[in-house]
C-alpha cells in the first residue's frame, strides 16, 4: 500500500525486448496505484528518459545495449531527484545481487519469478524498502547482510565523498575521464581532480590497482573484468 497520499507511482520500464516491455505495461496498467510514464530500449535511453520524465521507480534490465546495468544504475541514481531502481533480470548470481544493492538499487526481481513480485518490488522501492525476488535463494539475502568485507578496505572506501564513490565506480567500469565528465555534466578537469583525490585516499597507484580494489570490496565482479 502507498503511504504518500495515494499518489500514483510513476514507473519507467527499461528493457531491450519490446515483448517484455509490453507485457509489463499490461500488468502495471491494471494496478490503480501505478502509472507507466515511459519506456526505454537501452541503457542510454533509460538514463535520458529518467532525467526527462522524473519517474519514482525505474524498472531496469541489467543486460541491455549501450550501458551495463551497473553503469545505468550509477548514472540514474546520480539524478536529482534520484528515482529508486528495481532490477528485472534473468541473472541470479550472488555477486550481481550484492553489487547492485551496494550501488543503491531497492529491488532485484528475476524474470522467472511470479509477476506479482514485480508489483511488490515497485511498491517496496517507492517506500524506500528493499525487495528481493521470491525465487532468489535465502542465502543471497543473508550473505549480503552478513558479509564481512575487510574493515581496512571498507573504512578507506568510506573516506570517499558520495561524488568520489560515484566516479570510482565509473572508472572501474572502464569509462574515460571525458565520458565521465559528459555523463555527470561536469568538466574533465573536475573529474581529474576527483580521480586524484580517490587515488590518494585509497593509496592506489593506477587504474590496475583501482580495478583490483573494486573487486576486493565487491563493487566489481571479477568475471566481468576484461584487462
Amino acid at each position: 500500500m502507498l503511504n504518500k497520499k495515494a499518489l500514483k507511482i510513476k514507473v519507467l520500464i527499461a528493457d531491450d525486448h519490446e515483448v517484455v516491455r509490453e507485457g509489463i505495461k499490461q500488468l502495471l496498467s491494471k494496478q490503480p496505484d501505478i502509472e507507466v510514464v515511459g519506456e526505454a530500449r537501452d541503457g542510454k535511453e533509460a538514463i535520458e528518459k529518467a532525467r526527462l520524465l522524473h519517474p519514482n521507480v525505474v524498472l531496469l534490465d541489467i543486460s541491455m545495449p549501450g550501458f551495463s546495468g551497473l553503469e545505468a544504475v550509477t548514472l540514474i541514481r546520480a539524478l536529482k531527484p534520484a528515482p529508486e531502481i528495481v532490477i528485472l533480470t534473468i541473472y541470479s548470481k550472488d555477486s550481481y545481487v550484492r553489487q547492485l544493492l551496494s550501488a543503491g538499487v531497492k529491488g532485484y526481481v528475476l524474470k522467472a519469478s511470479p509477476t506479482l513480485d514485480i508489483i511488490k518490488a515497485i511498491r517496496a522501492a517507492y517506500n524506500k524498502e528493499i525487495f528481493l525476488s521470491s525465487k532468489l535463494q535465502e542465502h543471497v539475502v543473508s550473505g549480503y547482510l552478513k558479509s564481512q568485507t575487510p574493515a581496512v578496505s571498507l573504512s578507506r572506501y568510506d573516506l570517499l565523498t558520495e561524488r568520489e564513490q560515484q566516479i570510482f565506480r565509473l572508472i572501474a567500469q572502464g569509462n574515460s575521464s571525458r565520458e565521465i565528465a559528459d555523463f555527470l555534466c561536469i568538466s574533465g578537469k573536475t573529474v581529474e581532480k576527483h580521480r586524484s583525490h580517490i587515488m590518494n585516499k585509497l593509496g592506489l597507484r593506477d587504474r590496475f590497482d583501482l580495478l583490483k580494489y573494486a573487486i576486493k570490496i565487491g563493487i566489481m565482479d571479477p568475471e566481468t573484468w576484461n584487462e
